[in-house]
Protein backbone atom coordinates (compact mmCIF):
# COMPACT_ATOMS: atom_id res chain seq x y z
CA UNK A 1 0.00 0.00 0.00
CA UNK A 2 2.80 2.44 0.83
CA UNK A 3 4.31 1.83 -2.58
CA UNK A 4 1.04 2.79 -4.28
CA UNK A 5 0.84 6.05 -2.33
CA UNK A 6 4.46 6.96 -3.03
CA UNK A 7 4.11 6.38 -6.76
CA UNK A 8 0.61 7.44 -7.70
CA UNK A 9 -0.51 10.03 -5.19
CA UNK A 10 0.96 13.56 -5.16
CA UNK A 11 3.26 14.16 -2.19
CA UNK A 12 1.13 16.94 -0.70
CA UNK A 13 -1.91 14.68 -0.63
CA UNK A 14 0.04 11.67 0.64
CA UNK A 15 1.30 13.80 3.51
CA UNK A 16 -2.21 14.97 4.33
CA UNK A 17 -3.38 11.37 4.62
CA UNK A 18 -1.44 10.95 7.83
CA UNK A 19 -3.85 11.81 10.63
CA UNK A 20 -2.23 13.82 13.44
CA UNK A 21 -2.30 12.17 16.84
CA UNK A 22 -4.09 15.03 18.58
CA UNK A 23 -7.24 15.20 20.63
CA UNK A 24 -10.42 16.35 18.83
CA UNK A 25 -10.52 19.82 20.41
CA UNK A 26 -6.93 20.58 19.40
CA UNK A 27 -7.59 19.44 15.83
CA UNK A 28 -10.66 21.63 15.60
CA UNK A 29 -8.94 24.65 17.14
CA UNK A 30 -6.16 24.33 14.56
CA UNK A 31 -8.76 24.18 11.76
CA UNK A 32 -10.58 27.27 13.05
CA UNK A 33 -7.36 29.29 13.27
CA UNK A 34 -6.40 28.27 9.74
CA UNK A 35 -9.81 29.23 8.34
CA UNK A 36 -9.81 32.60 10.11
CA UNK A 37 -6.28 33.43 8.92
CA UNK A 38 -7.09 32.54 5.32
CA UNK A 39 -10.32 34.54 5.28
CA UNK A 40 -9.36 37.56 7.40
CA UNK A 41 -8.94 39.87 4.40
CA UNK A 42 -12.23 38.90 2.75
CA UNK A 43 -15.33 41.08 3.06
CA UNK A 44 -16.75 38.64 5.57
CA UNK A 45 -13.53 38.48 7.58
CA UNK A 46 -13.21 42.25 7.71
CA UNK A 47 -16.86 42.72 8.64
CA UNK A 48 -16.65 40.29 11.57
CA UNK A 49 -13.11 41.32 12.58
CA UNK A 50 -11.36 37.99 12.20
CA UNK A 51 -8.07 39.65 13.13
CA UNK A 52 -9.44 40.55 16.55
CA UNK A 53 -10.87 37.03 16.96
CA UNK A 54 -7.41 35.57 16.33
CA UNK A 55 -5.85 37.82 18.98
CA UNK A 56 -8.26 36.70 21.70
CA UNK A 57 -7.08 33.94 24.06
CA UNK A 58 -10.38 32.07 23.66
CA UNK A 59 -10.74 32.02 19.87
CA UNK A 60 -13.78 29.68 19.61
CA UNK A 61 -15.82 31.63 22.15
CA UNK A 62 -14.96 34.99 20.54
CA UNK A 63 -15.77 33.57 17.11
CA UNK A 64 -19.19 32.46 18.35
CA UNK A 65 -19.86 35.86 19.93
CA UNK A 66 -18.90 37.89 16.86
CA UNK A 67 -20.21 35.74 13.99
CA UNK A 68 -23.96 35.00 13.77
CA UNK A 69 -25.36 31.65 12.71
CA UNK A 70 -26.55 31.35 9.11
CA UNK A 71 -29.00 29.23 7.21
CA UNK A 72 -28.77 29.15 3.42
CA UNK A 73 -31.14 32.05 2.77
CA UNK A 74 -29.32 34.36 5.17
CA UNK A 75 -25.77 33.69 3.99
CA UNK A 76 -26.82 33.69 0.32
CA UNK A 77 -28.60 37.04 0.45
CA UNK A 78 -25.93 38.75 2.53
CA UNK A 79 -22.77 37.22 1.04
CA UNK A 80 -22.82 34.40 -1.50
CA UNK A 81 -25.11 36.21 -3.92
CA UNK A 82 -22.30 38.65 -4.75
CA UNK A 83 -20.00 35.84 -5.87
CA UNK A 84 -22.44 34.83 -8.62
CA UNK A 85 -21.79 38.26 -10.13
CA UNK A 86 -18.06 37.52 -10.24
CA UNK A 87 -17.08 39.44 -7.09
CA UNK A 88 -13.99 37.92 -5.48
CA UNK A 89 -12.86 37.74 -1.85
CA UNK A 90 -16.39 37.78 -0.44
CA UNK A 91 -16.52 34.98 2.13
CA UNK A 92 -13.40 33.12 0.96
CA UNK A 93 -10.29 34.34 -0.91
CA UNK A 94 -10.55 34.44 -4.69
CA UNK A 95 -13.39 33.91 -7.12
CA UNK A 96 -15.78 30.97 -6.93
CA UNK A 97 -15.43 28.73 -9.97
CA UNK A 98 -18.00 26.04 -9.10
CA UNK A 99 -21.41 25.94 -7.44
CA UNK A 100 -23.13 22.77 -6.33
CA UNK A 101 -26.81 23.00 -7.14
CA UNK A 102 -28.71 21.59 -4.21
CA UNK A 103 -32.31 21.67 -3.10
CA UNK A 104 -31.66 19.55 -0.02
CA UNK A 105 -34.87 17.60 0.55
CA UNK A 106 -37.25 20.34 1.63
CA UNK A 107 -36.87 23.27 -0.75
CA UNK A 108 -38.14 23.58 -4.30
CA UNK A 109 -35.74 26.23 -5.63
CA UNK A 110 -32.13 25.31 -6.32
CA UNK A 111 -29.49 26.49 -3.91
CA UNK A 112 -26.08 27.63 -5.16
CA UNK A 113 -23.49 26.24 -2.74
CA UNK A 114 -19.94 27.55 -3.40
CA UNK A 115 -17.34 24.87 -4.13
CA UNK A 116 -13.82 26.30 -4.00
CA UNK A 117 -10.58 24.73 -5.21
CA UNK A 118 -9.57 24.43 -1.56
CA UNK A 119 -12.73 22.46 -0.85
CA UNK A 120 -12.16 20.19 -3.86
CA UNK A 121 -8.64 19.49 -2.62
CA UNK A 122 -9.96 18.65 0.85
CA UNK A 123 -12.57 16.31 -0.64
CA UNK A 124 -9.92 14.43 -2.65
CA UNK A 125 -7.80 13.95 0.45
CA UNK A 126 -10.79 12.63 2.39
CA UNK A 127 -11.76 10.23 -0.40
CA UNK A 128 -8.25 8.82 -0.23
CA UNK A 129 -8.39 8.56 3.53
CA UNK A 130 -11.57 6.56 3.26
CA UNK A 131 -10.08 4.32 0.58
CA UNK A 132 -7.03 3.65 2.75
CA UNK A 133 -9.26 2.81 5.73
CA UNK A 134 -11.09 0.20 3.67
CA UNK A 135 -7.97 -1.99 3.68
CA UNK A 136 -8.56 -2.54 7.37
CA UNK A 137 -11.99 -4.09 6.76
CA UNK A 138 -11.84 -7.76 7.74
CA UNK A 139 -14.38 -9.07 5.23
CA UNK A 140 -13.59 -6.84 2.27
CA UNK A 141 -13.14 -8.85 -0.95
CA UNK A 142 -9.55 -7.94 -1.81
CA UNK A 143 -9.97 -8.50 -5.55
CA UNK A 144 -12.77 -5.91 -5.68
CA UNK A 145 -10.31 -3.11 -4.87
CA UNK A 146 -8.30 -3.75 -8.03
CA UNK A 147 -11.35 -3.65 -10.31
CA UNK A 148 -13.23 -0.72 -11.78
CA UNK A 149 -15.67 1.41 -9.84
CA UNK A 150 -18.98 2.80 -11.02
CA UNK A 151 -19.68 6.31 -9.76
CA UNK A 152 -23.37 6.96 -10.31
CA UNK A 153 -23.51 10.73 -10.12
CA UNK A 154 -24.70 13.92 -11.75
CA UNK A 155 -23.70 15.20 -15.15
CA UNK A 156 -20.18 16.58 -15.57
CA UNK A 157 -21.50 18.79 -18.40
CA UNK A 158 -22.09 21.77 -16.12
CA UNK A 159 -24.04 24.94 -16.86
CA UNK A 160 -21.94 28.08 -17.27
CA UNK A 161 -22.80 31.39 -15.64
CA UNK A 162 -22.21 34.84 -17.12
CA UNK A 163 -19.40 35.54 -14.64
CA UNK A 164 -17.50 32.46 -15.81
CA UNK A 165 -18.50 30.01 -13.07
CA UNK A 166 -19.95 26.51 -13.54
CA UNK A 167 -22.87 24.95 -11.68
CA UNK A 168 -24.30 21.47 -11.38
CA UNK A 169 -24.63 18.43 -9.13
CA UNK A 170 -21.77 18.08 -6.67
CA UNK A 171 -21.11 14.54 -7.92
CA UNK A 172 -20.72 15.97 -11.43
CA UNK A 173 -18.27 18.62 -10.21
CA UNK A 174 -16.25 16.01 -8.35
CA UNK A 175 -16.21 13.68 -11.36
CA UNK A 176 -15.11 16.52 -13.63
CA UNK A 177 -12.23 17.25 -11.25
CA UNK A 178 -11.30 13.63 -10.58
CA UNK A 179 -7.55 12.95 -10.27
CA UNK A 180 -5.76 11.60 -13.36
CA UNK A 181 -4.86 8.43 -11.49
CA UNK A 182 -8.60 7.59 -11.14
CA UNK A 183 -9.10 7.36 -14.91
CA UNK A 184 -7.99 3.74 -15.22
CA UNK A 185 -10.70 2.52 -12.84
CA UNK A 186 -13.47 5.09 -13.28
CA UNK A 187 -16.77 4.20 -14.93
CA UNK A 188 -19.09 5.12 -16.67
CA UNK A 189 -16.37 7.21 -18.33
CA UNK A 190 -16.31 10.80 -19.48
CA UNK A 191 -18.87 10.59 -22.33
CA UNK A 192 -21.66 9.01 -20.29
CA UNK A 193 -20.81 11.13 -17.23
CA UNK A 194 -21.52 14.28 -19.27
CA UNK A 195 -25.12 13.22 -20.08
CA UNK A 196 -27.62 15.43 -18.27
CA UNK A 197 -30.78 13.39 -18.90
CA UNK A 198 -30.89 10.85 -16.08
CA UNK A 199 -32.93 8.24 -17.96
CA UNK A 200 -30.62 8.45 -20.97
CA UNK A 201 -27.59 8.07 -18.70
CA UNK A 202 -29.04 4.97 -17.03
CA UNK A 203 -29.82 3.33 -20.37
CA UNK A 204 -26.27 4.00 -21.58
CA UNK A 205 -24.89 2.40 -18.41
CA UNK A 206 -27.15 -0.62 -18.92
CA UNK A 207 -25.85 -1.06 -22.49
CA UNK A 208 -22.21 -0.84 -21.41
CA UNK A 209 -22.52 -2.87 -18.19
CA UNK A 210 -21.22 -6.23 -19.54
CA UNK A 211 -18.07 -4.50 -20.83
CA UNK A 212 -17.01 -3.39 -17.34
CA UNK A 213 -15.50 -5.37 -14.48
CA UNK A 214 -17.00 -3.46 -11.56
CA UNK A 215 -15.60 -4.07 -8.08
CA UNK A 216 -17.52 -1.38 -6.25
CA UNK A 217 -20.31 1.13 -6.75
CA UNK A 218 -20.46 4.67 -5.37
CA UNK A 219 -23.73 6.58 -5.12
CA UNK A 220 -27.08 7.24 -3.47
CA UNK A 221 -28.87 3.94 -2.61
CA UNK A 222 -32.16 4.54 -4.46
CA UNK A 223 -30.57 5.33 -7.81
CA UNK A 224 -27.92 2.60 -7.56
CA UNK A 225 -30.61 0.07 -6.78
CA UNK A 226 -32.63 1.25 -9.76
CA UNK A 227 -29.60 0.95 -12.03
CA UNK A 228 -28.89 -2.62 -10.91
CA UNK A 229 -32.54 -3.60 -11.35
CA UNK A 230 -32.50 -2.24 -14.90
CA UNK A 231 -29.33 -4.21 -15.73
CA UNK A 232 -30.76 -7.44 -14.30
CA UNK A 233 -34.02 -6.98 -16.20
CA UNK A 234 -32.34 -6.06 -19.49
CA UNK A 235 -30.03 -9.06 -19.57
CA UNK A 236 -32.56 -11.49 -18.03
CA UNK A 237 -30.18 -12.61 -15.29
CA UNK A 238 -30.92 -13.48 -11.68
CA UNK A 239 -28.53 -11.11 -9.89
CA UNK A 240 -26.11 -8.27 -10.57
CA UNK A 241 -23.24 -10.69 -9.84
CA UNK A 242 -24.09 -12.48 -13.10
CA UNK A 243 -22.89 -9.31 -14.84
CA UNK A 244 -20.30 -8.07 -12.31
CA UNK A 245 -18.97 -11.18 -10.51
CA UNK A 246 -16.30 -9.15 -8.67
CA UNK A 247 -18.69 -6.61 -7.15
CA UNK A 248 -17.58 -6.53 -3.53
CA UNK A 249 -18.75 -3.35 -1.87
CA UNK A 250 -21.03 -0.35 -2.09
CA UNK A 251 -20.02 3.14 -0.93
CA UNK A 252 -23.11 5.15 -0.10
CA UNK A 253 -24.20 8.33 1.61
CA UNK A 254 -26.81 11.05 1.62
CA UNK A 255 -29.59 9.00 3.21
CA UNK A 256 -29.92 6.20 5.75
CA UNK A 257 -29.30 2.85 4.11
CA UNK A 258 -31.59 0.73 6.31
CA UNK A 259 -34.77 1.07 4.19
CA UNK A 260 -32.88 -0.01 1.06
CA UNK A 261 -30.88 -2.94 2.42
CA UNK A 262 -33.54 -5.61 1.92
CA UNK A 263 -34.05 -4.51 -1.69
CA UNK A 264 -30.28 -4.54 -2.30
CA UNK A 265 -29.85 -8.03 -0.93
CA UNK A 266 -32.41 -9.39 -3.40
CA UNK A 267 -30.21 -8.21 -6.27
CA UNK A 268 -27.06 -9.99 -5.06
CA UNK A 269 -25.77 -13.53 -5.36
CA UNK A 270 -23.37 -13.09 -2.42
CA UNK A 271 -22.92 -10.62 0.44
CA UNK A 272 -21.12 -7.36 -0.19
CA UNK A 273 -19.65 -4.81 2.22
CA UNK A 274 -21.52 -1.53 2.76
CA UNK A 275 -19.38 1.55 3.44
CA UNK A 276 -21.02 4.79 4.49
CA UNK A 277 -19.67 8.30 4.03
CA UNK A 278 -20.98 11.73 4.94
CA UNK A 279 -20.48 13.96 1.92
CA UNK A 280 -22.61 17.06 1.44
CA UNK A 281 -22.49 19.95 -1.00
CA UNK A 282 -20.84 21.96 1.78
CA UNK A 283 -18.02 19.49 2.44
CA UNK A 284 -16.84 15.97 3.21
CA UNK A 285 -17.83 15.60 6.85
CA UNK A 286 -17.06 12.02 7.83
CA UNK A 287 -16.92 8.36 6.88
CA UNK A 288 -17.06 4.92 8.45
CA UNK A 289 -13.40 4.05 8.92
CA UNK A 290 -13.77 0.54 10.36
CA UNK A 291 -15.99 -2.37 9.47
CA UNK A 292 -17.95 -2.75 12.70
CA UNK A 293 -18.13 0.92 13.66
CA UNK A 294 -21.39 2.12 15.16
CA UNK A 295 -21.25 5.30 13.13
CA UNK A 296 -19.16 7.52 10.87
CA UNK A 297 -16.03 9.23 12.16
CA UNK A 298 -16.08 13.00 11.80
CA UNK A 299 -13.15 14.49 9.90
CA UNK A 300 -11.89 17.05 12.40
CA UNK A 301 -8.57 18.07 10.86
CA UNK A 302 -9.30 19.00 7.27
CA UNK A 303 -10.78 22.49 6.89
CA UNK A 304 -14.22 22.09 8.48
CA UNK A 305 -14.86 23.62 11.90
CA UNK A 306 -17.94 22.08 13.52
CA UNK A 307 -20.34 23.23 16.19
CA UNK A 308 -23.21 21.25 17.60
CA UNK A 309 -26.56 22.83 18.55
CA UNK A 310 -28.85 20.69 20.74
CA UNK A 311 -31.92 19.89 18.67
CA UNK A 312 -34.54 20.81 21.24
CA UNK A 313 -37.34 23.28 21.91
CA UNK A 314 -34.87 25.77 23.37
CA UNK A 315 -32.96 26.20 20.10
CA UNK A 316 -35.57 25.34 17.43
CA UNK A 317 -39.22 26.21 16.91
CA UNK A 318 -41.99 23.74 16.00
CA UNK A 319 -41.12 24.01 12.28
CA UNK A 320 -37.45 23.25 12.81
CA UNK A 321 -36.21 26.84 12.40
CA UNK A 322 -33.19 27.70 14.54
CA UNK A 323 -33.23 30.76 16.82
CA UNK A 324 -30.78 33.62 16.18
CA UNK A 325 -28.47 32.90 19.11
CA UNK A 326 -28.59 29.14 19.77
CA UNK A 327 -26.55 27.26 22.33
CA UNK A 328 -23.63 25.74 20.40
CA UNK A 329 -21.13 23.19 21.72
CA UNK A 330 -17.67 22.25 20.47
CA UNK A 331 -16.51 18.70 19.76
CA UNK A 332 -15.22 18.13 23.31
CA UNK A 333 -18.47 19.35 24.90
CA UNK A 334 -21.00 17.00 23.29
CA UNK A 335 -22.71 13.98 24.87
CA UNK A 336 -23.84 10.64 23.51
CA UNK A 337 -27.50 9.91 22.92
CA UNK A 338 -28.55 13.51 22.18
CA UNK A 339 -29.60 14.96 18.84
CA UNK A 340 -27.51 17.90 17.60
CA UNK A 341 -27.88 20.13 14.56
CA UNK A 342 -24.58 20.67 12.78
CA UNK A 343 -23.07 24.11 12.16
CA UNK A 344 -20.12 24.26 9.73
CA UNK A 345 -17.43 26.81 8.92
CA UNK A 346 -15.46 25.75 5.85
CA UNK A 347 -12.85 26.62 3.25
CA UNK A 348 -15.66 27.32 0.79
CA UNK A 349 -16.90 30.40 2.66
CA UNK A 350 -19.58 28.86 4.85
CA UNK A 351 -19.54 30.41 8.33
CA UNK A 352 -21.51 28.97 11.26
CA UNK A 353 -23.72 27.50 8.56
CA UNK A 354 -26.69 25.29 9.45
CA UNK A 355 -26.39 22.33 7.11
CA UNK A 356 -29.81 21.02 8.17
CA UNK A 357 -28.79 17.55 9.38
CA UNK A 358 -29.24 16.25 12.90
CA UNK A 359 -26.59 13.95 14.39
CA UNK A 360 -26.21 11.72 17.40
CA UNK A 361 -22.83 10.77 18.87
CA UNK A 362 -22.38 7.04 19.40
CA UNK A 363 -18.68 7.04 20.34
CA UNK A 364 -17.13 10.16 21.88
CA UNK A 365 -13.58 8.86 21.94
CA UNK A 366 -13.60 8.24 18.18
CA UNK A 367 -15.97 11.15 17.36
CA UNK A 368 -18.38 8.78 15.61
CA UNK A 369 -21.90 9.88 14.74
CA UNK A 370 -25.03 8.64 13.05
CA UNK A 371 -27.32 10.91 11.05
CA UNK A 372 -30.71 10.96 12.74
CA UNK A 373 -32.63 13.21 10.35
CA UNK A 374 -33.15 16.78 9.24
CA UNK A 375 -34.03 19.82 11.34
CA UNK A 376 -37.20 20.27 9.29
CA UNK A 377 -37.94 16.57 8.77
CA UNK A 378 -39.53 15.40 11.99
CA UNK A 379 -43.08 15.20 13.33
CA UNK A 380 -44.07 16.41 16.76
CA UNK A 381 -47.70 17.48 16.53
CA UNK A 382 -48.49 16.45 20.11
CA UNK A 383 -45.09 15.73 21.59
CA UNK A 384 -44.46 12.41 19.83
CA UNK A 385 -40.99 13.62 18.71
CA UNK A 386 -40.86 11.20 15.79
CA UNK A 387 -37.48 11.43 14.07
CA UNK A 388 -36.34 10.17 10.69
CA UNK A 389 -34.04 7.79 12.59
CA UNK A 390 -37.11 6.21 14.22
CA UNK A 391 -38.87 5.96 10.86
CA UNK A 392 -35.91 4.39 9.08
CA UNK A 393 -35.41 1.84 11.83
CA UNK A 394 -39.11 0.88 11.89
CA UNK A 395 -39.13 0.41 8.12
CA UNK A 396 -36.02 -1.76 8.30
CA UNK A 397 -37.57 -3.95 11.01
CA UNK A 398 -40.83 -4.34 9.07
CA UNK A 399 -38.92 -5.19 5.89
CA UNK A 400 -37.14 -7.96 7.81
CA UNK A 401 -40.37 -9.15 9.45
CA UNK A 402 -42.26 -9.50 6.17
CA UNK A 403 -39.31 -10.11 3.81
CA UNK A 404 -40.31 -7.17 1.60
CA UNK A 405 -38.51 -4.19 0.08
CA UNK A 406 -39.58 -0.63 0.96
CA UNK A 407 -37.22 1.60 -1.05
CA UNK A 408 -39.09 4.86 -0.37
CA UNK A 409 -41.56 6.30 2.10
CA UNK A 410 -42.73 9.63 3.43
CA UNK A 411 -44.94 10.71 6.34
CA UNK A 412 -47.46 13.51 6.89
CA UNK A 413 -48.96 14.75 10.16
CA UNK A 414 -52.36 16.49 10.30
CA UNK A 415 -55.43 17.23 12.51
CA UNK A 416 -57.89 14.34 12.66
CA UNK A 417 -61.32 14.19 14.40
CA UNK A 418 -60.41 16.87 16.93
CA UNK A 419 -57.12 15.08 17.61
CA UNK A 420 -54.20 14.20 15.28
CA UNK A 421 -53.02 11.55 12.84
CA UNK A 422 -50.04 10.47 10.76
CA UNK A 423 -50.32 9.18 7.22
CA UNK A 424 -47.59 7.04 5.68
CA UNK A 425 -47.04 6.84 1.93
CA UNK A 426 -45.04 3.67 1.32
CA UNK A 427 -43.38 2.47 -1.90
CA UNK A 428 -43.55 -1.31 -2.11
CA UNK A 429 -43.83 -3.51 -5.19
CA UNK A 430 -44.17 -6.69 -3.11
CA UNK A 431 -47.53 -8.25 -2.26
CA UNK A 432 -48.41 -7.23 1.28
CA UNK A 433 -51.57 -6.19 3.13
CA UNK A 434 -51.30 -2.41 3.77
CA UNK A 435 -53.09 -2.70 7.12
CA UNK A 436 -50.67 -5.37 8.29
CA UNK A 437 -47.82 -3.18 7.11
CA UNK A 438 -48.93 -0.07 8.99
CA UNK A 439 -49.80 -2.00 12.14
CA UNK A 440 -46.27 -3.41 12.27
CA UNK A 441 -44.71 0.01 11.58
CA UNK A 442 -46.83 1.49 14.36
CA UNK A 443 -45.86 -1.27 16.80
CA UNK A 444 -42.16 -0.90 16.10
CA UNK A 445 -42.36 2.89 16.52
CA UNK A 446 -43.97 2.40 19.92
CA UNK A 447 -41.07 0.14 20.89
CA UNK A 448 -38.46 2.59 19.56
CA UNK A 449 -39.89 5.86 20.88
CA UNK A 450 -41.46 6.22 24.33
CA UNK A 451 -42.97 9.63 23.53
CA UNK A 452 -44.64 8.20 20.44
CA UNK A 453 -46.00 5.27 22.46
CA UNK A 454 -47.50 7.60 25.06
CA UNK A 455 -49.18 9.82 22.46
CA UNK A 456 -50.58 6.81 20.58
CA UNK A 457 -52.68 6.23 23.67
CA UNK A 458 -53.98 9.80 23.72
CA UNK A 459 -53.77 12.62 21.17
CA UNK A 460 -52.25 10.71 18.23
CA UNK A 461 -55.47 8.93 17.37
CA UNK A 462 -54.87 7.33 13.98
CA UNK A 463 -52.04 6.03 11.79
CA UNK A 464 -53.01 5.73 8.12
CA UNK A 465 -51.23 4.28 5.10
CA UNK A 466 -51.30 4.49 1.32
CA UNK A 467 -49.24 1.84 -0.45
CA UNK A 468 -47.85 2.96 -3.81
CA UNK A 469 -45.65 1.43 -6.50
CA UNK A 470 -42.04 2.58 -6.42
CA UNK A 471 -42.36 4.30 -9.80
CA UNK A 472 -44.89 6.77 -8.31
CA UNK A 473 -42.18 8.29 -6.10
CA UNK A 474 -39.74 8.39 -9.01
CA UNK A 475 -42.33 9.97 -11.31
CA UNK A 476 -43.02 12.73 -8.78
CA UNK A 477 -39.30 13.50 -8.54
CA UNK A 478 -39.04 13.52 -12.32
CA UNK A 479 -41.91 15.99 -12.65
CA UNK A 480 -40.13 18.31 -10.21
CA UNK A 481 -36.92 18.03 -12.24
CA UNK A 482 -35.19 16.19 -9.39
CA UNK A 483 -34.59 12.81 -10.98
CA UNK A 484 -30.98 11.84 -10.41
CA UNK A 485 -28.28 10.85 -8.01
CA UNK A 486 -28.16 14.05 -5.94
CA UNK A 487 -31.85 14.17 -5.09
CA UNK A 488 -33.57 12.38 -2.22
CA UNK A 489 -37.26 12.01 -1.49
CA UNK A 490 -38.12 13.85 1.77
CA UNK A 491 -39.10 11.59 4.64
CA UNK A 492 -41.54 14.15 6.05
CA UNK A 493 -43.78 16.32 3.88
CA UNK A 494 -44.82 19.82 4.93
CA UNK A 495 -45.83 23.08 3.26
CA UNK A 496 -45.53 23.56 -0.49
CA UNK A 497 -44.04 20.18 -1.29
CA UNK A 498 -46.94 18.49 0.54
CA UNK A 499 -49.40 20.45 -1.61
CA UNK A 500 -47.52 19.35 -4.75
CA UNK A 501 -47.51 15.73 -3.59
CA UNK A 502 -51.25 15.72 -2.93
CA UNK A 503 -51.92 17.27 -6.34
CA UNK A 504 -49.66 14.68 -7.95
CA UNK A 505 -51.49 11.77 -6.29
CA UNK A 506 -54.81 13.01 -7.68
CA UNK A 507 -53.42 12.50 -11.19
CA UNK A 508 -52.39 8.91 -10.45
CA UNK A 509 -55.88 7.51 -9.92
Amino acid sequence: MARIIDIKIPKAIASALRLPENDPRRQQLRVLKKLLKRARFTEFGQHYEFDKVLLNPDIPKTFQQKVPVHDYNKIYEEWWKKTLQGVSDVAWPGKIKYYALSSGTSESASKYIPVTRDMLRSNKINYLRQLVSVFGYEHLPRNAITKGFLMLGGATDLQKGEAGWFAGDLSGILAKNRPFWFQTFYQPGGRIARIKDWNEKLHEIVEKAPDWDIGYIVGVPAWCQMCMEMIIEHYKVKTIHDIWPNLGFFVHGGVAFEPYKKGFEKLLAKPIVYIENYLSSEGFIGYKDRENAKGMRLILNNNIFMEFVPFDDKNFDSEGKMIDRPEAFLIDEVETGKDYALLMSTNAGAWRYLIGDTLKFVDLQRSEVVITGRTKHFISLVGEHLSVENMNRAVQLVSDDLNISIPEFTVVGFPYENLFAHKWFVACNDEVDPELLISKIDRHLCELNDDYAVERGSALKKILIQKLPEHAFLKFMEQKGKLGSQHKFPRVLKGKILEEWNAFLLTQN
